[in-house]
C-alpha cells in the first residue's frame, strides 16, 4: 500500500518526537484508511476543499476591505503561516503534513473585519461565553462544514487548531498543543502576523520605516526577509538546545517581539484610521446579529443544519452566519436589508 510506504518513512526520517500519522488518535467518527494518502495528509486536503477556506480570501487581516491588490487578507496569512511554519518542521524534522493541516486551518473560524468583528461579537455573545475564534474555527471543522456534518478531522489537527492562538497574552504560555507540530504553527501565527501587518502598515503609509524604533530594526533587520529569518533561526536552534521539550525561542527574543507587538498595537492597531473603518465595521456587524437573531428564516441552510443538529440554538445559528461571512458579503446583505433602493418609476 502507498500510504503504509509513507508511514514507513515517517518513522525512519523524522525525530523521535515528531507526530507519526500512524499512530494518531484517530477521529470522531471512524473511517476506512486511504490508499495512497495518510491521515494528516487527508486533513490537509479537506481544509483546502472546504467552503471555509475559499472564503479566506475576501476576509480582513488588519486592513478592512482594501482596494489595493498586495495587501494581506486572512487567506494570504494562512499561507504565510504554513510556509513558516512548514520551514521550521523541516529543519527540525518534524510532521509537514500535520503542520500543513493544522496551519491551513486555524483561521477558519475568524470574522469578517479581522479583530474588530471577532472583538463585536464577543460582546454581542457575552450570556453565552463570548466569541473566540479559534473555538470557532474548530466548530466549523466539526460542525459547520459539509451542511453540518463536518470534515471529521484527527485529533491532533483538531488539537492544533483550537489551541493556535495566544492573543496579545504570553506568546509562551503553558496552554500550548501537546505536539510540537501544533507548537510550531502556533509560534508561526505571530511570526507571520507582526511581520505582514508591519509590512502592510508601510504600505498603507500608516508608518513609515523611521517610525520603527531602531531598536528593533537593528535587532530584527530593516527587510520582510531577513525579519523572518533572525525569528525562524532562533526558533530552530533553542528548540534543538530545549531538547525537543518544546517549540519555543530564547528569553531575548521573547521581549523583542512582545516590543514590536505592542508597538503595532499601539501604532496600527489603533491607529484613528484604521479605528473609523472598524467602527463602520462594528455597526454593520450589529445591525446583523440584531436583524437576524429576529428572522432565523433568513439564514441559508438554517433548517438543515437544525435537522442535523437538533439543540441548534438561535444565537448558535446566527453567530455561525455572521461569522462565516467575508467582508464584502457582509456589506451586500447590509445594504440589501438596510439601506434603502432608489424609487423606480415606469
Amino acid at each position: 500500500m502507498y500510504r503504509e510506504k509513507i508511514e514507513e518513512r515517517e518513522n525512519t526520517f523524522l525525530h523521535p518526537k515528531a507526530a507519526k500519522s500512524r499512530n494518531t488518535r484517530g477521529r470522531k467518527r471512524e473511517e476506512e484508511p486511504c490508499r495512497f494518502r495518510t491521515e494528516f495528509q487527508r486533513d490537509r486536503d479537506r481544509i483546502i476543499h472546504s467552503k471555509a477556506f475559499r472564503r479566506l480570501k475576501h476576509k480582513t487581516q488588519v486592513f478592512l476591505s482594501p482596494v489595493g491588490d498586495h495587501y494581506r487578507t486572512r487567506l494570504t496569512h494562512t499561507l504565510e503561516v504554513a510556509q513558516i511554519a512548514r520551514t521550521i518542521g523541516r529543519a527540525l524534522m518534524l510532521n509537514e503534513d500535520l503542520i500543513e493541516a493544522i496551519a491551513l486551518g486555524h483561521d477558519l473560524g475568524h470574522t469578517p473585519f479581522g479583530h474588530t468583528g471577532e472583538a463585536v461579537l464577543n460582546k454581542l455573545l457575552k450570556d453565552h461565553g463570548g466569541f473566540k475564534h479559534p473555538h470557532q474555527s474548530l466548530r466549523v471543522v466539526d460542525y459547520i462544514e459539509k451542511d453540518g456534518k463536518g470534515l471529521n478531522l484527527t485529533w491532533e489537527v483538531r488539537e492544533g487548531i483550537v489551541k493556535h492562538s495566544k492573543g496579545f497574552g504570553e506568546i509562551l504560555n503553558a496552554d500550548v498543543p501537546s505536539t510540537l507540530e501544533g507548537q510550531v504553527v502556533r509560534i508561526s501565527d505571530i511570526v507571520a502576523y507582526i511581520n505582514h501587518d508591519l509590512d502592510d502598515a508601510l504600505r498603507a503609509r500608516v508608518l513609515k520605516l523611521d517610525d520603527v524604533p531602531e531598536e528593533l530594526l537593528d535587532y530584527f533587520g530593516r527587510s520582510h526577509g531577513d525579519r523572518i529569518t533572525t525569528i525562524v533561526a532562533n526558533i530552530i536552534e533553542t528548540t534543538i538546545k530545549l531538547d525537543y521539550e518544546k517549540v519555543a525561542y530564547d528569553a531575548e527574543m521573547d521581549i523583542m517581539i512582545k516590543k514590536m507587538r505592542d508597538f503595532l498595537k499601539e501604532r496600527v492597531y489603533l491607529n484613528h484610521y484604521v479605528k473609523s473603518e472598524s467602527d463602520k465595521a462594528e455597526n454593520i456587524l450589529e445591525f446583523l446579529f440584531n436583524y437576524f437573531m429576529k428572522n432565523l428564516d433568513k439564514i441559508p441552510l438554517y433548517s438543515k443544519i437544525k435537522s442535523v443538529k437538533r439543540d441548534y440554538q438561535p444565537w448558535q445559528a446566527v453567530r455561525d452566519y455572521i461569522s462565516g461571512m467575508t467582508d464584502r458579503y457582509a456589506i451586500e446583505v447590509f445594504h440589501e436589508l438596510f439601506i434603502p433602493k432608489p424609487w423606480a418609476t415606469f
